[in-house]
């Protein structure tokens, strides 16, 4: 082993002495905190075509640079195609948000080799839960590596480690940004077409990540892929003074509510003409209404509580009491409340029994509750006895460790980061973005990404590098299979065309 690893965080394997009288006879257990990397070999039809692949799970050291001691260890699974010239092949590193999520729902929901069969909302199966191969597998065009930031996964900072270090929003994008130049120094890819993608949080992880690689490390992308992106938190903040985010969320509500039969069949005959309608309403009439206060004329005020109950399903009585303004997770509790129902913030079809009709607030999250068993227990499973990768540190599917977040860069105003993608698009004119969005996600909705996306200000020019598909589905549109390979063939084309190499 390099003289450096041996200052990883821990030793390898650490023996327990037995308690009690010896017993020569009994096997000394042995507790592994940190494996060796592990590569194992695997195939795949993808299209109709056998496709060969090494899959490498294991940590990289994040090296101090002045005195070469470790200070983390980043655990990724990489899976990387075997029969083709891997110098120019594209290569896209994937991760979650949270602040706290591993990396196991894009990789195990969305683009991994394997995937997580959980079932859809209203026909989720029951514990043990099963995986299976992913036609949805991105390996035909890209390798991939899924990445579990500082603190999730099997991630750790070294014994000593600042929580301040890595816990924040600049801390984490630089933490990030040196694996991915480890990752490519040690894997040789430096003339690949390199991509990253992100989910929820992780999409202002990217924004940041990729203006760290250009003006950092000089590392230039293809493309930025944002899955259920949230580059403003101003736009889903519902606090004292800000208006806008009820009027970003009124097109979710609208799809909710047409979901669950709540909004008239004749108006609106299907999906498309509710949001179509909420987000002209939202725009045009709601939020100069809401922006007059208590000015609003009264006679236009009752007729604002008319046309919200005709869009969202909501009891006008509500929308009267709260003043126009429902915030989402009153709107979750509130709009199956007669049917003791609670509705998803991941995924507002997905519904749960009430356990308080007291509260003003759900209790919890159902679109939640329903997949986090399936993908701890799977993951879990096929990481020790599929890749082959055993640890008996518990791997972190969505920890609270990282808290407090650092966001000092932000005092007194909300995060946002948009600006940071601007930039990079603007002094990479070849960077392509990728945004994918769900019109039943409460918890970053469509809506708000579009906003977001109408006031970067980019030209026309660079507006032509940015692409942006909705999913008739939540935050993780890939729960729902057909949707799930939808997705997959859109990231593919979006690659083949920003690759830019001879193929």
């Amino acid at each position: 082993m390099h003289h450096l690893l041996a200052t990883s965080l821990t030793a390898l394997t650490t023996t327990l002495l037995p308690v009690g009288p010896d017993d020569p006879a009994k096997p000394v257990p042995e507790v592994v905190l940190r494996a060796e990397p592990v590569t194992t070999v695997h195939s795949i039809e993808l299209d109709g075509q056998a496709v060969e692949y090494e899959a490498i799970a294991g940590t990289l050291p994040l090296f101090d640079e002045k005195d070469g001691s470790v200070e983390a260890e980043i655990f990724h699974i990489a899976y990387l195609r075997r029969d083709v010239d891997p110098g120019t092949r594209p290569l896209i590193f994937l991760f979650n948000g949270g602040p706290g999520s591993s990396s196991v729902w894009l990789h195990m929901g969305a683009f991994g080799p394997v995937r997580v069969l959980t079932g859809d909302a209203g026909s989720l199966r029951p514990p043990p839960w099963s995986t299976a191969p992913n036609e949805g597998c991105l390996l035909d065009v890209a390798d991939m590596v899924f990445i579990d930031p500082v603190s999730t996964g099997f991630s750790r900072m070294a014994e000593g480690g600042a929580h301040e270090d890595f816990h924040g929003l600049e801390q984490d994008a630089e933490s990030v940004a040196r694996f991915i130049r480890l990752f490519i120094t040690r894997h040789d890819r430096w003339q690949s077409p390199k991509y990253i993608g992100g989910e929820s949080y992780g999409t202002i992880r990217s924004a940041a990540l990729v203006e760290k690689l250009q003006d950092g490390q000089g590392i230039y992308l293809n493309g930025v892929l944002l899955v259920s992106s949230i580059l403003d938190f101003g736009t889903v903040r519902t606090s004292g003074g800000n208006d806008l985010p009820y009027c970003l969320f009124l097109p979710t509500y609208a799809a909710t509510a047409w979901e669950h039969g709540l909004l008239d069949r004749g108006r609106f005959p299907d999906l498309p003409s509710a949001v179509a309608a909420a987000e002209s309403y939202a725009i045009e009439r709601y939020l100069p209404r809401l922006a007059m206060g208590t000015s609003l004329d009264p006679t236009l005020r009752q007729q604002t509580v008319e046309e919200l109950a005709g869009l969202t399903g909501l009891d006008r009585d509500l929308i009267d009491r709260a003043d126009l303004r429902v915030g989402p997770s009153r709107f979750r509790k509130e709009l199956l409340a007669d049917r003791g129902e609670v509705v998803g913030r991941f995924d507002s079809r997905f519904l749960g029994p009430v356990m308080d009709p007291m509260t003003t607030r759900p209790e919890y999250d159902p679109s939640y509750t329903a997949i986090v068993g399936p993908y701890t227990s799977t993951l879990n499973h096929y990481v020790r006895t599929v890749l082959g990768y055993r640890s008996d540190l518990p791997y972190e599917i969505l920890t609270g460790k990282v808290w407090p977040w650092d966001y000092s860069g932000f005092e007194n105003r909300y995060v946002a980061v948009a600006d940071r993608l601007k930039r990079s698009m603007v002094k990479n004119p070849s960077l392509g973005v990728f945004i994918a969005s769900g019109y039943f996600d409460l918890a970053t909705p469509h809506f708000a990404t579009d906003y977001v996306v109408d006031h970067m200000e980019l030209s026309r020019d660079f507006l032509d590098h940015l692409e942006v598909e909705y999913y008739p589905a939540g935050h993780m549109m890939y729960l729902n299979d057909a949707l799930r390979v939808k997705l997959s063939m859109d990231v593919r084309s979006w690659i083949e065309k920003t690759r830019n190499t001879v193929p």
